[in-house]
């Protein structure tokens, strides 16, 4: 069934070209505004799966299809897979946030920082509130021992969603936090 499915998009994306992704803006804004203000972690984390909800619906069925069959590699540690179908995503959805972010992913577990950072700064010019490619840059930059860019940009990113996991690397005395007042 992957397969076919895979076999289908592939068939779809050679003659079809992929429609803009849809303007989520407005959405986005609302869930930020969520998290900044939930009262606690649950509802912190309601709105942060909320967010990806929004950041995983891809253009259209072909794009969805890749992007699906991209994350199953992934959990199945098929790293070289999933760039291949991340590859073919960007490849036919260039202005799609996601597909560079999901690359990005696998270059960083791969320990590929450089070409992370690269797909990395290529979704947050595409859609600049993807919280999750603002932390995960932070902590591409932290890799690659670019402490105070990585600190500035977890910031950023904590200031959106306040609940993010990584907001405790920016602690005192954590990699990102604070140590004698400089860092």
């Amino acid at each position: 069934m992957i397969l076919g499915t895979a076999a289908l998009a592939a068939g779809q994306m050679a003659w079809a070209a992929c429609p803009e992704p849809a303007d989520h803006h407005e959405e986005l804004q609302a869930l930020i505004a969520r998290a900044q203000a939930a009262a606690d972690a649950a509802e912190g984390a309601q709105a942060s799966n909320q967010m990806w909800q929004v950041w995983l619906r891809a253009p259209d069925k072909a794009a969805q299809a890749v992007l699906d069959a991209g994350m199953r590699r992934r959990e199945v540690f098929d790293f070289a897979g999933a760039i291949r179908e991340f590859d073919r995503l960007v490849e036919y959805c260039p202005t799609y946030a996601e597909g560079f972010n999901q690359r990005a992913y696998i270059h960083f577990l791969n320990g590929n920082h450089e070409k992370a950072l690269v797909d990395l700064d290529m979704a947050l010019s595409l859609q600049p509130y993807h919280v999750a490619a603002q932390s995960g840059r932070a902590l591409t930059l932290m890799n690659l021992g670019r402490l105070a860019e990585a600190r500035a940009q977890m910031l950023v990113a904590v200031e959106s969603n306040p609940w993010l996991s990584e907001a405790a690397l920016l602690a005192d005395g954590a990699p990102l936090g604070r140590k004698d007042q400089e860092l």
